[in-house]
């Protein structure tokens, strides 16, 4: 005896990528069909329901709230730029007025420390005599291949050293305060600093990082380099 199945056929229901990808294909979809915006019901973190209309509404409101977040974002820095520039600009101005090295140099320092935070500063420049070492306060610096290896970046690749350093490049840097140094930043003066090197160094270990922008402490390099050509 023969006996016919009634079982229906069972239908293979599309997946979350299938229906994603024909509602991305078809825009329209609910324009024909209104009611069912409504119809549709959503979990929602707070346990009650809430229509797709409503949920979109919830996505729309925080895709505003992150965008606002962002846009404020975007202002403080723009805002920051702007105060930065301005202490560069009169720092520029008052580095230009001076009349000796020792003047540079002691102008360089009151405005690092007082406009810009830094704890300590320290500068290396080739050919110091020692009676201008102990006038200046500055170190005699010899580029060798020894120091080359010591900061590449500086001297091999004419660009700044952000970060916190190797114990042995704080003891060259700061002597006896590199205890004290947490991060910084390593300047080069002229190309390859042919013309010294400024250390600028912090206690706290996030000032200087390897992630920052480095344009504005490139231009201060380079003025640098052009007044101490002058005053020497």
């Amino acid at each position: 005896m023969t006996t016919t199945a009634n079982a229906e056929t069972p239908v293979n229901e599309p997946d979350a990528e299938q229906v994603s990808a024909f509602l991305k294909q078809h825009s329209d979809f609910f324009d024909s069909r209104p009611g069912l915006l409504a119809e549709i019901q959503l979990s929602h973190s707070g346990s009650s329901a809430i229509s797709l209309s409503e949920r979109q509404i919830q996505v729309l409101r925080d895709q505003n709230h992150g965008l606002k977040n962002k846009l404020m974002e975007l202002v403080d820095v723009a805002r920051d730029n702007d105060r930065l520039n301005e202490r560069m600009h009169q720092m520029t101005l008052d580095l230009l007025q001076t009349g000796s090295l020792i003047e540079l140099l002691d102008t360089l320092e009151n405005h690092l420390r007082n406009e810009f935070s830094a704890d300590t500063i320290t500068l290396h420049l080739p050919g110091l005599d020692e009676v201008t070492q102990r006038e200046t306060g500055a170190a005699d610096l010899v580029i060798d291949d020894a120091l080359k290896a010591l900061f590449p970046g500086p001297l091999s690749e004419n660009a700044p050293l952000c970060g916190r350093l190797r114990q042995e490049q704080l003891d060259f840097l700061f002597h006896d305060q590199a205890a004290a140094i947490e991060s910084v930043a390593v300047i080069p003066l002229g190309e390859n600093a042919q013309a010294g090197l400024l250390s600028i160094g912090s206690r706290e270990v996030n000032r200087f990082s390897s992630s920052m922008g480095t344009l504005f402490l490139s231009h201060l390099g380079a003025l640098l380099a052009r007044l101490l050509n002058v005053h020497r």
